[in-house]
């Protein structure tokens, strides 16, 4: 019976192999095994969006899972992330597992609260939560085994401003394969790669050092396996979910909205009314129309969003309606239009619209406006990682490249 372990890196973007082949445990793997060094991600390449069409094997208009944050129409942004495995509309890599009679471990991995698993911790705290009791998020969305197994143990990494997701998660999993056996199929999803990327940038020293430390979690794993399971059956799995871009700019898109006369606000810069706004997605920016009905403003909106391609700031690379977005992508959600740069452009969203210029400057760390970011088309530079070996895995062969929505009949198989 083979098994299947699955290491997650956010972040992890083409460029590292060079650097991975030269660390002992991911050297292992590469060595041994196969990999894809260009794997194209789903539009938008956004964390939320992408671990959900690996699970899947589905673009984000099979899924739903259009973006990190919860859409809504309304003009107004939202501070609320997808959480729920109920929100995915399409059965998972996992869901199959279980059909099949095998066990099944999700850690960390995003929109999985309330999965039928045999043991899951899902990525559902929300990622500016500071607090002391983060638990309350967990209770009723992670598998009662793991809670009432680990959380006495190791639920203070999670508390507090310097709480640390990584450090839980890499406690949780040898633990698992101890005490409960190797699960069958277990996706393990680090996320400290993509947080250093968006506080330093794409290549530099601490994101080498990072990788190094993601190494040495991966050795944690493999030893566990040869410990307590079965590691001759079982296929390892390293892989990312997106790359990511230095930033150059940022750009409030609703600021030009207001501007443009297509967002009216008060003197506090409340929104009164709006024909358009605009939902940040990063690298990409989605335009939702108030009434889509109305053929006439989608027009004036569309034209005035095609003029920003003359615009030697801005520079559009391309302006998306929905039938569009749709046809080239398999992108769909409560937004009309969808667009992006030429230039290495991050479209922010702030609320407080009083401001005087759309030009902001990019905030390290933020993980939108960082000093790198992600959630661009899949033809962006910076591209992931699918790294295979294992007993079902042929040696020596590499792809120059594939597509996100093939991994998951490429992990079932």
């Amino acid at each position: 019976m083979k098994k299947l372990l699955v290491f997650m890196l956010d972040a992890l973007c083409s460029g590292d192999i060079e650097l991975m082949k030269t660390l002992p445990n991911f050297k292992k793997i590469i060595e041994s095994g196969s990999y894809v060094a260009h794997l194209y991600p789903v539009h938008p390449a956004l964390t939320y969006c992408c671990h959900t069409s690996i699970v899947t094997g589905k673009y984000v208009d099979g899924h739903g899972v259009t973006n990190n944050e919860l859409l809504t129409r309304g003009c107004k942004s939202s501070d609320v992330w997808f959480g729920m495995k109920r929100d995915v509309k399409a059965p998972t890599l996992l869901d199959y597992a279980r059909e099949e009679g095998l066990t099944t471990c999700s850690l960390s991995w995003p929109v999985s609260g309330g999965a039928d698993y045999t043991y899951n911790m899902p990525m559902i705290v929300p990622y500016h939560y500071t607090g002391d009791h983060p638990e309350k998020y967990l209770y009723g969305t992670a598998s009662d085994n793991l809670m009432q197994t680990y959380w006495w143990k190791y639920g203070r990494l999670l508390m507090g401003k310097h709480h640390d997701l990584d450090s839980f998660t890499m406690s949780l999993a040898p633990d698992i394969i101890r005490d409960f056996g190797q699960p069958d199929v277990m996706l393990v999803k680090m996320c400290d790669l993509d947080s250093v990327r968006h506080q330093y940038g794409v290549y530099n020293e601490h994101v080498n050092e990072q990788i190094k430390k993601h190494d040495l979690e991966l050795g944690v794993l493999l030893e566990s396996i040869k410990r307590y399971g079965d590691i001759d059956n079982t296929n390892i799995v390293i892989m990312g979910d997106h790359g990511q871009t230095d930033i150059k700019d940022v750009l409030n898109m609703n600021k030009l909205l207001v501007d443009a006369g297509f967002i009216r606000i008060d003197e506090d810069g409340n929104i009164i009314d709006c024909d358009a706004y605009a939902h940040s997605a990063a690298l990409t920016c989605f335009i939702e129309l108030d009434n889509p009905a109305d053929k006439v403003m989608e027009k004036r909106v569309r034209a005035f969003l095609e003029s920003l391609k003359e615009d030697p700031d801005i520079q559009l690379a391309y302006v998306l309606d929905k039938d569009e977005m749709k046809e080239k992508y398999h992108l769909e959600g409560p937004f009309d239009f969808v667009i992006e740069s030429k230039r290495n452009i991050a479209f922010d969203f702030r609320n407080d619209l009083t401001i005087e210029s759309a030009w902001r400057s990019k905030l390290p760390g933020d993980h939108i406006i960082g000093a790198a970011t992600h959630g661009g088309s899949p033809e962006r530079k910076e591209h992931t990682l699918f790294i295979a070996s294992g007993p079902s895995v042929k040696k020596g062969v590499i792809l120059e490249k594939a597509n996100m929505v093939d991994e998951a009949v490429t992990m079932d198989g």
